[in-house]
């Protein structure tokens, strides 16, 4: 089957399937919690916001297809720069403060102005969007985020290399695999099963109190592998957390606190949304390059919360959503097509190759 019906029928079998992912991630969290007196707002806070920007991304992705994006990019950099803690009330400044999250709205920003560029016709307008995405990486390394800088760069070059790449299948598959990478390093490091001069240079790096938490969450793992030690609590059970005297109550990374809250099936809840949204991604009726563009920025952030708190801050999870939304949206004009598929005799829909 092709053409609009076999378009409608993905569509349909990739948004269910984002239903059940994240409809299941909020009953596991319920599940957990009673089971061990947790407290699982959080994450139902978290698919609540994912399903929202997702929502609100399609929508506006449909009726502005450079517009949304370009916006969602500003608003992105404004919020950076007015909220520099990206959240209300008391600041966590040390050892791990809110860097994570900085970096994670700067990737994202650079992601939907590397998108929206993509879907500019007009030259001009597209070398300034892409100026755009460079900015977010200065803007970084002016508030200091070594790792929002290297990820808004990732995105701007992975950008344009996605305007070569034909088989966006094979673009996904790198990405997942580049995602898995970085979380297994997680996982060997908290599970000391890396040698200790590799530790030694990573805590140079991370801070050996941010390791000392992820081995905390591993020994939390073992105590309860399917179910885990229930939502919110790693605070109160983790002993680096305890003796911090700033300490938010989180181990950093994303994967190994699902594990050490959720057990086992939380991370595989978490990896499978993940996975979920590279398939929406692949599957979905916007070019290549704008699909590839937008999964290696949601790349980038799985990276960042696979080794920071990114994931803690609600406007992470908008963003995220958003710009997922925008790149699965069918714009309403086929105007939306980007100038190479015009120069290559594209379909009238801007489709591009799911191959």
């Amino acid at each position: 089957m092709s053409g609009p019906d076999a378009d409608g029928e993905r569509r349909i079998v990739s948004d269910a399937a984002g239903v059940v992912v994240l409809g299941t991630c909020a009953a596991w969290s319920l599940i957990t919690a009673a089971a061990h007196d947790g407290r699982p707002e959080g994450v139902l806070l978290a698919v609540l916001a994912v399903a929202a920007g997702y929502a609100a991304g399609r929508i506006s992705g449909a009726l502005l297809p450079v517009g949304a994006p370009f916006a969602g990019a500003l608003a992105g950099i404004a919020l950076t720069v007015a909220v520099p803690h990206l959240a209300p009330g008391p600041q966590i400044a040390a050892p791990l403060g809110h860097a994570g999250g900085t970096a994670a709205v700067l990737t994202l920003s650079a992601g939907a102005a590397c998108s929206a560029a993509w879907s500019a016709p007009v030259p001009a307008v597209r070398f300034a969007l892409r100026l755009l995405a460079a900015g977010t990486a200065v803007l970084a390394a002016v508030l200091g985020s070594t790792t929002g800088l290297v990820t808004c760069l990732a995105v701007l070059v992975c950008s344009l290399a996605a305007g070569r790449t034909r088989h966006r299948g094979a673009g996904m598959a790198v990405l997942a695999v580049v995602a898995a990478l970085v979380a297994g390093l997680v996982w060997a490091v908290a599970a000391q099963a890396v040698p200790g001069g590799f530790v030694a240079a990573l805590e140079g790096r991370l801070t050996p109190h941010r390791v000392l938490l992820w081995q905390d969450a591993w020994h939390l793992l073992g105590d309860d592998v399917a179910l885990g030690a229930g939502p919110g609590r790693f605070g109160e059970l983790s002993t680096t957390s305890a003796q911090s005297l700033l300490s938010d109550g989180k181990p950093h990374s994303a994967p190994l606190q699902q594990a050490a809250e959720q057990g086992v099936v939380g991370v595989v809840l978490l990896a499978a949304a993940f996975c979920w949204v590279l398939y929406a991604l692949w599957r979905g009726p916007r070019p290549t390059p704008v699909a590839l563009t937008a999964g290696a920025a949601l790349t980038a952030l799985a990276a960042i919360a696979a080794i920071g708190n990114a994931l803690s801050f609600t406007a992470v999870s908008v963003g995220a959503g958003l710009l997922a939304g925008m790149a699965t949206a069918r714009p309403l004009d086929p105007a939306g097509r980007t100038p190479e598929a015009q120069a290559r005799g594209a379909d009238a829909l801007p489709r591009g190759d799911r191959g």
